[in-house]
């Protein structure tokens, strides 16, 4: 059967408007063009609502390290609690870790209670009450360095808590203001007839999310630069604004957001499924009704499309855990690409604002990949399916840390402290970093940026499109577990975040990513050809 042909999605914007709509026929969705259907407006204000949410946590999380690592009477970076690099980064992977895991309790809050919308609300809560504490205790007003720390330490609970709750909900409730509509027949205005696909529609709107985000992200630049000018108050300030976006949005369009009801709780019947098929050689279609009623004389309360979605559930959750190593080299950015970026000559530039050339790359290139790539390897015959761009997205994150080694390597070989950046008298007390640009980490945030569109990106439209619709908030939350771990791991590897060493943890890093990549494709290729 030939494959369908695809339309640009920046063509199909302009052309579905106005005109009568039916369900295709059957030859009609073989025959005819695809294009992602119109999106209306209330998935727009859901995809704004997540921009202001990324808007808050960059900016409230982003100065952190600096805040956390150096000193108030640190000339060259100033601090505020003087807790030193080891313990920082150690603090950053614990607040990641946390945040991921806790979204595993609010997709079951969510799924079983309260719905996505007011968990959301809920979750957007206590960011308020965590980015408020931390802007109180930042006033140069408060001088006692105790109440700082303990400021500090009620924020990250109180904001990864809220993230948690965030990130559990806001991808699959995105999803949901989509309706599940069957292909549609639409004639453009150019006579053209093409067909509506959901699958590329999905796609479109999680590539439209991300590129949301990454704008959203340069909310760090400012608040790095007023960490810098100002002081960190001014910083934790710009997330307490973002609120005057989110509250208004939630409140004013509540009625018009689609929010499905919870449908209870299905880990019970998950874990009798999971249970029933470990006593059959792992079998999940022993635990179908038919086979427990011959074999045991059991009745379930379950039928077996439950089970052959928990099938599809359990293929994406293996997907997921190939990304722990991803989410390690991610989080690179927000602590050890900081400090490598402080040992080098910074040229006026505050060390944690270098990290905004990658939402930069994220901007540009999210809507190259869209309107150039994806179709012209579609009209080229390529199938360039999830499992594809997740696999070369670990290939890029390899290059990354390739680069940040190859950074490392060339800050050791620079005076005037070589590999003891910052640390010798020449550096005047810690003020003069190596003699390397600052702007040479530049390739580093451009293979990011793009691992990040070809990974997140695939995996929020993967984990959404394969989960059943009852476990949508929980296989999402696993997706955050995976990277939860991923920052466990980088608690683990903390001894080596530490001059010369570091120099072997990118190393190291990039070659995980060559046989991660490596594997992923081998296993899971055909994941690709089935859903084709």
């Amino acid at each position: 059967m030939k494959a369908p042909k695809s339309t640009t999605l920046v063509e199909v914007d302009a052309m579905l408007a106005d005109y009568e709509r039916r369900d295709a026929t059957e030859d009609e969705i073989n025959e005819l063009p695809h294009v992602a259907d119109s999106i209306s407006f209330i998935v727009w204000i859901a995809l704004v609502v997540s921009g202001a949410e990324r808007f808050l946590f960059y900016a409230a999380t982003t100065p952190w390290q600096n805040y956390a690592q150096y000193d108030r009477e640190n000339t060259s970076i100033p601090g505020a609690l003087g807790l030193g690099e080891a313990m920082a980064s150690n603090i950053s992977s614990a607040f990641y870790a946390f945040t991921f895991l806790m979204s595993v309790a609010f997709a079951v809050l969510s799924d079983a209670w309260l719905g996505r919308y007011i968990t959301l609300c809920l979750s957007f809560c206590l960011d308020f009450c965590g980015c408020l504490i931390l802007f109180v205790t930042s006033l140069p007003a408060i001088t006692d360095g105790s109440i700082k720390l303990i400021g500090f330490i009620l924020a990250v609970i109180l904001i990864g808590l809220g993230t948690g709750g965030v990130k559990a909900t806001i991808t699959p409730f995105i999803g949901d203001q989509y309706p599940n509509v069957s292909p549609q027949l639409i004639i453009t205005k150019k006579g053209e007839r093409v067909v509506t696909d959901r699958t590329l529609t999905m796609q479109y709107i999680y590539n439209v999310f991300y590129w949301f985000t990454s704008i959203a992200t340069l909310s760090l630049i400012a608040s790095t630069y007023l960490e810098k000018k100002v002081g960190y108050w001014a910083a934790y300030l710009m997330p307490l604004c973002a609120f005057a976006v989110v509250v208004p949005l939630l409140t004013v369009w509540h009625k018009a957001l689609v929010k499905l009801p919870p449908q209870g709780s299905v880990i019970p019947q998950f874990a009798k499924v999971i249970w029933f098929s470990a006593r059959d050689r792992f079998r999940l279609d022993a635990a179908k009704p038919s086979y427990q009623a011959e074999k045991y004389h059991r009745e379930v309360d379950w039928d077996d499309l439950f089970v052959s979605e928990i099938k599809r559930g359990l293929s994406a959750c293996k997907v997921m855990a190939c990304f722990i190593p991803y989410h390690l080299c991610n989080n690179q950015s927000v602590n050890n690409l900081i400090t490598q970026a402080g040992e080098m000559r910074l040229d006026g530039v505050p060390n944690d604002a270098i990290k905004a050339i990658n939402p930069v790359f994220c901007v540009i290139l999210g809507p190259l990949l869209q309107r150039f790539l994806y179709p012209g390897l579609r009209k080229a015959g390529f199938r360039f399916g999830p499992i594809a761009r997740m696999t070369w997205a670990f290939i890029t994150m390899s290059g990354s840390m390739a680069f940040a080694a190859g950074v490392q390597k060339l800050v050791y070989s620079r005076g005037p402290c070589y590999e003891k950046p910052l640390a010798c008298e020449a550096s005047d007390g810690g003020r003069i970093g190596n003699d390397i640009s600052v702007w040479v980490q530049i390739p580093i945030f451009f293979f990011l940026g793009l691992a990040e569109i070809l990974g997140f990106t695939t995996l929020a439209e993967y984990s959404y499109s394969e989960a059943p619709t009852n476990m949508r908030t929980l296989v999402q939350s696993l997706v955050q577990v995976s990277s939860g771990i991923g920052s466990a791991l980088g608690m683990a590897v903390s001894p080596l975040s530490k001059d010369p060493k570091i120099l072997y943890l990118y190393t190291a890093l990039a070659a995980t990513m060559v046989v991660v990549a490596s594997g992923f494709w081998v296993v899971f290729h055909r994941y690709d050809r089935n859903r084709n």
